[in-house]
């Protein structure tokens, strides 16, 4: 079986805060972190491979494509509102170890406002916004954070309304390209919250392929049936590196800023067996082990576009209070409220110029034990007045200071 397996990754390298200036076309102008940054990187780079594995264990699908950071960046915002072990498990879930909550959001500031100026050739746009229910009580100490850090645009919205859901879709449309249209399927009765992160990257190959080149071929899929594809190729020099395991190539968008890095298992390999065994030492491993040199390579030209519920992905990871009536995100209102779902859309095409790809992440809140509507509870001494409705005149009147069992 074979599948091609890709991660689009950034050139993170060592040690200062963002760059001064953005770069010029063809330019390479590194982002260097601090040492925590750095371990952030480390971080999220384990949680990246952590989300792909549970993900695709989760899927049926032949295709699974996800964004990591876009995950990783909506959760950020929803565990800015979480406190106790709901907080914990979801420091857990995404390697949040060994920083403070204000480095955590400095590093969420950083990726949003630094990596899209990376390179000039290639685009890239994050984006986040928070829309909550009319009348829904948000504490501002939480929608300042989220905007201050995560440049979030805070939507007050009358979830009621039919139009509700477009605007919320209409959103995620402009801030992927129109790539992901409608990632949102419903507005239920009991939201009161939505946290959306969205992400746009087109790439155009530094040594692009030649649309002359690409010829019908043969792909043997992992059902191992042959199905006809279009198979890009060209020969130039790549970063390349071959063990036992599978054979791995680096190919460079843009100044460089950015790669796809393509897995391709040996013969006798599957992509699982693959992924049991990339752990983040042996990424680390093959991405040292590469070396510049001649390659022919020959890539299909494809498309994919998933949708992904991951709520059991999540909680398999180890954050499970967040989606109980026992979560606790006090520091987001004074309702009781839980995550009900976590939706996550995706889409990629790869082509011989380059890849354009998109991801929204929408994370759904619900409140768990207060109503929306008024409670009217009456355990304590009361007064009821009987009167006509047309002219209002009272009937009877009284105070009731003690009820007997009847």
């Amino acid at each position: 079986m074979r599948k091609i397996l890709f991660f689009a990754l950034i050139a993170l390298i060592t040690a200062s805060c963002t760059t001064k200036n953005d770069p010029k076309p063809g330019e390479i102008v590194p982002l260097v972190l601090k040492a925590n940054m750095k371990q952030k990187v480390t971080q999220d780079n384990k949680f990246a491979f952590d989300l792909l594995k549970s993900t695709i264990a989760h899927s049926d699908k032949p295709n699974v494509f996800i964004s990591p950071l876009s995950v990783s960046m909506a959760l950020g915002m929803a565990w800015n509102g979480a406190d106790n072990e709901t907080k914990t498990e979801m420091e857990r879930t995404l390697n949040m170890a060994g920083m403070t909550m204000d480095e955590i959001n400095e590093y969420y500031q950083i990726m949003l406002t630094t990596l899209p100026k990376m390179d000039a050739a290639t685009k890239l746009n994050i984006a986040n916004s928070i829309w909550y229910k009319t009348g829904f009580p948000v504490k501002n100490d939480y929608l300042k954070v989220n905007t201050d850090y995560f440049g979030a645009e805070v939507k007050e919205l009358d979830f009621a309304k039919a139009w509700a859901l477009d605007t919320i879709n209409n959103w995620c449309a402009r801030k992927t390209n129109n790539l992901i249209k409608k990632p949102l399927d419903n507005i239920s009765a009991d939201a009161v919250m939505y946290l959306i992160n969205a992400i746009y990257f087109k790439g155009v190959w530094t040594k692009k392929f030649d649309t002359k080149a690409t010829v019908e071929r043969n792909f043997t899929n992992e059902k191992n049936a042959q199905v006809k594809v279009n198979m890009m190729q060209q020969t130039d020099t790549f970063k390349y590196t071959i063990d036992d395991q599978a054979e791995y190539l680096d190919l460079p968008y843009g100044n460089k800023a950015f790669s796809m890095t393509v897995i391709l298992p040996k013969e006798g390999k599957t992509t699982n067996e693959i992924l049991r065994n990339l752990t983040l030492d042996n990424w680390n491993n093959i991405l040292k082990n590469m070396t510049t040199q001649k390659v022919k390579v020959q890539l299909p030209r494809f498309k994919t576009q998933n949708s992904f519920e991951l709520k059991d992905v999540l909680t398999d990871m180890g954050m499970k209070k967040a989606f109980t009536t026992e979560a606790d995100f006090s520091k987001i209102s004074d309702y009781r409220l839980l995550i009900s779902r976590v939706i996550h859309s995706t889409f990629c095409e790869v082509n011989e110029t380059g890849t354009e790809a998109a991801a929204v992440t929408i994370i759904v809140f619900e409140t768990t034990s207060m109503p929306m509507y008024p409670e009217f509870y009456v355990n304590r001494p009361f007064v009821f007045v009987i009167r006509e409705q047309s002219t209002g005149v009272i009937l009877f009147a009284a105070k009731m200071g003690d009820v007997e069992k009847y």
